[in-house]
């Protein structure tokens, strides 16, 4: 081979190298707790739910193409932060300390905290109630945290909250405390006329949930452009209308 067909040859595998580089970059990693209905959830072999059904719509507007990558909530963050993950959904409230570690996109959902218990279950109707109780709380999430520093409970902490919700029907648990969104949901589906809602004249911790992203990530002013965008043209209207039938506040 001569020097000039070498040198053809090795531009071209540095091409190629670098097309391949560009085609990664373009394909975004977004971590997903799927076990955060009705946010996040599977559904055959399928992903739905609103924070996925938005995802894609800014995604859309960004013209950016991604992969979800399902992992434990306690993950996201550090897969963030280890640059992992470029974008981390699951109903993440946004939090002063969270914001020292990641970024965040403007919020887009409102929520608070609610109690599942039994249907049947009289004695638990404020969180006052849930002094000397077993109470199921998520691991790692912004309830747990709060929950534990603010009534005192005997707590018992689970990587998913379905299975909270599995012992309180057991009648291994006295109650649940969870984000309101996903209470509601459980109560209407899952929870099959057994569980009920309550604490609702509470207000417990008002939160607001964003897209996480990379620390300082040029990402960030994006997904808040298609978000602001998204407002505007009535996409998040529909979607909202379509995971929670009533229009956003």
């Amino acid at each position: 081979m001569t020097y000039l067909n070498q040198a053809k040859l090795m531009l071209a595998l540095i091409a190629c190298s670098v097309s391949f580089t560009a085609a990664s970059q373009d394909k975004l990693t977004v971590g997903v707790d799927t076990a955060f209905v009705p946010f996040e959830f599977k559904q055959g072999d399928k992903y739905v739910g609103f924070d996925v059904d938005l995802w894609d719509a800014i995604a859309k507007k960004m013209q950016v193409s991604y992969e979800l990558r399902p992992m434990d909530f306690s993950g996201l963050i550090p897969g963030l932060q280890s640059r992992n993950l470029d974008v981390a959904m699951a109903g993440i409230t946004i939090t002063d300390a969270r914001k020292q570690a990641v970024d965040f996109s403007q919020g887009y959902y409102n929520a608070d905290l609610l109690i599942a218990v039994k249907s049947d279950n009289s004695s638990i109707s404020k969180f006052s109630d849930l002094a000397g109780k077993r109470v199921g709380l998520k691991q790692g999430t912004a309830a747990a945290s709060f929950m534990k520093g603010k009534y005192p409970a005997s707590y018992v902490e689970f990587p998913n909250i379905d299975n909270a919700y599995l012992d309180l029907q057991a009648g291994n648990l006295d109650a649940v405390v969870h984000d309101s969104p996903n209470v509601l949901y459980y109560v209407k589906t899952a929870g099959g006329g057994k569980v009920k809602s309550t604490g609702e004249n509470d207000t417990i911790l008002p939160q607001q949930y964003g897209f996480a992203l990379q620390k300082n990530s040029s990402l960030t002013p994006k997904v808040n452009a298609a978000l602001t965008a998204l407002r505007a043209d009535g996409t998040y209207n529909k979607i909202y209308v379509k995971w929670f039938n009533k229009q956003p506040k």
